[in-house]
């Protein structure tokens, strides 16, 4: 496992936040390797997780679903709203846990951007953020408190 010590850093954090997490067997992956969502729970492969980073971008969907719903979410629609917010959320998640965000974005995600990603972060490009706005997850730049990466509050 690449930054295999950012695993438990991860798990405490979701757990924290009231992100269901347990590590399982999984015979085949979701949509990334070695995690698979299931009923608003998110699960992992401890023997085949490479990229612990990913179970936050994942995490990040299960967040942003409306929670009306979220108990009952197995899959994730891949528009460009909520991709784009769940890529936010994973930055400032990685961010409130202690690791570094490369973890994240690592080489072998995001069809190659990986890079690209942590780059345009670092730098204050906070794609996604109007949708975690949007959400009442992240302040506006009008309101009072801290802003993004700091958020209101971690699900919708």
């Amino acid at each position: 496992m690449d930054d295999a010590e950012s695993l438990t850093p991860i798990l405490a954090f979701l757990q924290n936040i009231g992100i269901p997490v347990d590590a399982a067997p999984l015979s085949a992956d979701g949509f990334l390797p070695a995690i698979e969502v299931r009923d608003g729970r998110l699960l992992y492969d401890p023997d085949r997780l490479r990229w612990p980073g990913d179970l936050l971008h994942e995490a990040g969907h299960i967040a942003v679903t409306d929670a009306a719903i979220r108990a009952t979410v197995s899959e994730f629609a891949s528009d460009g709203g909520d991709e784009m917010a769940a890529i936010a959320w994973s930055y400032a998640a990685a961010l409130a846990a202690g690791v570094d965000p490369r973890v994240v974005f690592h080489d072998h995600g995001y069809r190659g951007d990986g890079q690209w990603l942590a780059e345009t972060f670092a730098t204050g490009g906070y794609i996604g953020v109007p949708m975690l706005q949007y959400y009442g997850l992240a302040r506006f730049s009008r309101d009072e408190g801290e802003p993004y990466p700091a958020m209101i509050k971690w699900l919708r």
